[in-house]
């Protein structure tokens, strides 16, 4: 039988049953909202997002949903602070059109990235993070230039192992750690010399979604469409997607590359 959005509530309801917390449901907008009773604070549900998850996965894709929810809430019920925790923040890869602000109206830090990304920077908390506001650098005293810089030394200490896969001449690493800041290793600028220096092509970099990073040696126009394509599947099965375009990365700039991806190599293609 297939399944709607009041079965998905229902459903959301049974799992999430907590005499501390209230739901609701937005019929106009089609979306399911838990939040604390005592303060407001909780998180929305887009119903269909999860009900497409669930028809290609089933009760795992709600058991996650469920853990997600509950860890996302904890975290709203507490009160967490950057000093003394400096080797816990990180800077973590957003769309250029993800919020500047929580729900509660507090206004989170961020830089410009490229045309298609920001960087948002987060306070890991073990099993989730939470996003670092401007309050809470005003409480602490902490600059915006402290962050960047705490954030940037831990995100090159971070772990890379790559996955290699060579493709029609061209080869691709991936890595996926599922740390939560897997496309934050597009920031580790030793890291992506070090792959540009062993490239025999050009150096490509796809962050599809927060927890994969592809590095592309682009050895010839077949690499490009290639790269497009693993791209836009990722893209569009990621959780936090961040962007379909893919970046080539030259004097140490980001660009991103227009790509209309081909389903045929080249060797199939006739010659124009």
């Amino acid at each position: 039988m297939k399944m709607t959005s009041i079965k998905m509530k229902k459903k959301l309801e049974e799992r999430l049953a907590n005499d501390q917390w209230k739901t609701t449901f937005n019929r106009d907008k089609d979306t399911f909202r838990v939040e604390w009773s005592h303060s407001g604070k909780g998180i929305t549900i887009t119903l269909p997002n999860v009900i497409s998850k669930y028809e290609a996965r089933g009760e795992e894709a709600i058991d996650e949903l469920e853990d997600h929810v509950k860890e996302a809430l904890r975290v709203m019920n507490e009160d967490h602070k950057l000093t003394g925790k400096e080797q816990n923040i990180f800077p973590v890869i957003r769309a250029a059109s993800f919020p500047t602000e929580t729900e509660q109206g507090k206004k989170l830090i961020y830089v410009d990235h490229t045309a298609e990304t920001r960087i948002y920077y987060a306070l890991d908390l073990g099993k989730s993070y939470q996003l670092i506001d401007e309050k809470m650098l005003k409480d602490e005293g902490w600059s915006l230039d402290r962050v960047k810089e705490v954030a940037g030394f831990n995100v090159r200490s971070l772990p890379v192992e790559m996955k290699k896969d060579s493709v029609y001449g061209n080869d691709f690493y991936f890595h996926s750690a599922g740390d939560g800041y897997d496309a934050s290793r597009i920031l580790n600028e030793a890291l992506l010399e070090k792959l540009k220096a062993e490239c025999k092509g050009e150096l490509a970099i796809s962050i599809p979604h927060q927890d994969v990073i592809i590095f592309a040696d682009v050895q010839n126009s077949e690499g490009y469409d290639i790269l497009a394509q693993m791209a836009m599947k990722f893209f569009a099965e990621g959780t936090v997607p961040v962007t379909s375009l893919s970046f080539l990365y030259e004097d140490k700039q980001l660009e991103p590359i227009f790509i209309l991806a081909q389903k045929k190599p080249n060797k199939d293609r006739k010659e124009e």
